[in-house]
Order: structure tokens, then sequence, then C-alpha cells
């Protein structure tokens, strides 16, 4: 099994190749949009470089949920609903929502794509593997 330390190394190393960033400006709260210049076209290639790097299957929209702003139940006046909310913190237990729950915009959801959400993801999918 992997550390924590080695997984998050690895997930460096992914992002850096994805995004062509210096792997020295990637820290674990660092958000993939805001901080690393990650756009939606960009998730798709990261999925895949994790799934390769780390030997793990990830099905499509379990890293990064697919289509959820035109569900009305998930997303109302550009907030995620109380419903929404709840069904993406089961679907990404991995993600954490303190921060963005306070103020659920959708333009802000973002924020909870962090370096370190990645590396809780992988570690929950290793940890079902082992």
């Amino acid at each position: 099994m992997l550390s924590r330390d080695e997984i998050l190394s690895k997930i460096k190393t992914v992002l850096a190749d994805s995004l062509a960033v210096d792997e020295d400006d990637i820290r674990p709260e660092s958000t993939l949009t805001g901080d690393l210049g990650a756009e939606s076209i960009d998730f798709l290639d990261i999925g895949f470089r994790i799934d390769k790097a780390f030997g793990i299957k990830i099905q499509q929209g379990e890293l990064f949920p697919e289509n959820a702003a035109q569900d009305p139940t998930l997303v109302k006046d550009g907030k995620v609903t109380p419903e929404g909310l709840t069904r993406l913190k089961a679907r990404l237990p991995h993600f954490d929502f303190t921060g963005f729950e306070k103020d659920p915009q959708l333009a802000k959801i973002a924020q909870i794509f962090t370096v370190d959400a990645l590396v809780k993801f992988v570690e929950a999918k290793l940890a079902k593997q082992g």
C-alpha cells in the first residue's frame, strides 16, 4: 500500500504533466482550476492519468460529476440545492464541502477540487482494492 506522501507525489506528477505546471507550485490545498489553471476539458485527462498512474479504474463521473448543473433538483438559481449538496457529498465522500456549504454557488463548486481531495480519492480507491 502506498503512503499518503507517495500518493501525493504521484498526483503532483500527474497534475504537472497534465496542466504543464511546476510540481513545486502544487500544494495539497491548491485548487485545480483556481490555482493550477485546469479547465473542464482537463478533468478527463487528469482522471485518465490518475487511473493509469495508480492502476485503478475510475468510472465516468466518479471523480468529477457531470451534468449536475442541468438538474433542477440539484441546482436552482445558480446555487446547489440542499438535496444537491446531500447527493454530491454522498457521491464525493473524499471532498471537503465545509467552505462550499456556507455559500453553495455553483460557480464556486470548483473550490472543492483540490490536490488533497485527489489524494483522498486515490487513498479510498486503493483501500477498496487492497
